[in-house]
C-alpha cells in the first residue's frame, strides 16, 4: 500500500514539519509533501492521494484529482468541511484518549489561574510585593461548560474531582445516566439563560456550527454574573472579539483565557497580546502525538 502513496501535510495556519518523522516511520516508501505556512509544493497536486491536515486552504483539496482520504490531525473536522468545494472523499477525525487528559489539565489550569488570582500574583512578584488576594474555596466557585461532548464531560469530571461546582450546557439533551455524577445539566435555548446565570467561569468546548459561530458575544456575556471569567478552548470563530474587549472594559467579565483564534497565528499587533486581563496561548490546550496521527491515518487508509 505505502509504495504508491503521496501524502500531503497541509495547513494554512501552522507548519506541519512536526509530523514528518512519524509519517516517514509509518510510511517508509511514501512520498511526503508539505503545503503549509512555510512550504508550498503546489506542483504535486495531481499526485496527492492522502491529505493530513489542519485548516486546509479553501479550494485546495478540490484540485487533487487522486485524493482518496482527508485526515484531520484533531478531533474536529469543521476546519475541513467548511470548504464548499470539498470533494466527495472520506473525511476522518482523530480518536485519541490522551487528548482528553491534555484538555483536562489545560482547563483545570485556566480555571485555577483565574479563580485563585494567579495573574495578580505574577504581577506582584514582578514588583517584589507580598500581596494576598481573597481565597475562595473551589466549592464556592461555579464552572459552566458549554459543550458536553467527550471532551466536555471529561473536563467536567476533572473539575468535579478538584472540588468545583460544575454545570454544563448542550444544544440537545444528554442522557443523565451518561453524564458525570454531580454535574448540573441544561440544554437548548430554553435552558441557556439559567445555565449562564450560574457560571463564575464559563468554559467553551462547543463544536463550531452555524448555530454556535459568534455565540460568545455581548448578549451572552450580559447573562453571566458580573465579574465572570471566560475560557475559550473551542474555536476562534465562537468569539466576537470586540464584544469581549468591551465586556472586559466594562467589568462584566473579569478575565479571559484564549487558546483558539479566528486568525492563527494571532497577528503581532492584535490587542489581545497586550491586554492585561487576557491570557493568550497558541492553540496548545491539547495535542495528539504525531505517532498516533500517523497510525490512525494508516488504519483509515487500510479500511478504504
Amino acid at each position: 500500500m505505502t509504495h504508491e502513496l503521496d501524502i500531503a501535510l497541509v495547513s494554512d495556519q501552522i507548519a506541519m514539519d512536526y509530523l514528518q518523522p512519524a509519517f516517514r516511520a509509518r510510511f517508509p516508501q511514501a512520498r511526503l509533501h508539505r503545503i503549509d505556512t512555510e512550504v508550498q509544493e503546489l506542483d504535486a497536486l495531481d499526485r496527492i492521494d492522502t491529505v493530513v491536515c489542519w485548516s486546509p486552504p479553501p479550494g485546495l483539496l478540490a484540485r487533487m484529482p487522486r485524493l482518496r482520504l482527508v485526515q484531520s490531525v484533531g478531533a474536529g473536522t469543521d476546519h475541513i468541511t467548511r470548504d464548499a468545494s470539498l470533494p466527495d472523499v472520506p473525511v476522518r477525525r482523530i480518536v485519541d484518549p490522551d487528548m482528553a487528559d491534555g484538555m483536562n489539565a489545560y482547563v483545570a489550569w485556566a480555571v485555577v489561574h483565574g479563580q485563585r488570582h494567579m495573574g495578580a500574583y505574577l504581577e506582584s512578584q514582578r514588583r517584589a510585593a507580598w500581596e494576598e488576594a481573597p481565597i475562595e474555596p473551589p466549592g464556592q466557585h461555579r464552572v459552566g461548560i458549554a459543550g458536553l461532548g467527550v471532551l466536555g464531560q471529561s473536563v467536567a469530571r476533572a473539575l468535579l474531582a478538584i472540588g468545583y461546582r460544575v454545570r454544563g450546557w448542550s444544544r440537545s439533551p444528554k442522557d443523565a445516566n451518561e453524564l458525570p455524577a454531580g454535574i448540573e445539566a441544561f440544554h437548548g435555548d430554553a435552558g441557556r439563560a439559567e445555565f449562564l446565570s450560574g457560571c463564575d467561569t464559563l468554559v467553551c468546548l462547543l463544536p463550531l456550527t452555524d448555530d454556535t459561530r459568534g455565540i460568545l458575544n455581548a448578549g451572552l456575556f450580559a447573562q453571566l454574573p458580573r465579574g465572570a471569567r471566560l475560557v475559550n478552548v473551542g474555536r476562534g470563530a465562537h468569539l466576537v472579539q470586540d464584544d469581549l474587549l468591551a465586556a472586559l472594559q466594562s467589568g462584566q467579565l473579569a478575565s479571559a483565557v484564549l487558546d483558539a483564534f479566528v486568525e492563527e497565528p494571532l497577528p503581532q499587533g492584535h490587542p489581545f497580546w497586550r491586554h492585561p486581563r487576557i491570557t493568550v496561548t497558541p492553540h496548545i490546550a491539547t495535542r495528539t502525538r504525531p505517532e498516533a496521527i500517523a497510525r490512525q491515518t494508516h488504519d483509515n487508509l487500510a479500511r478504504l
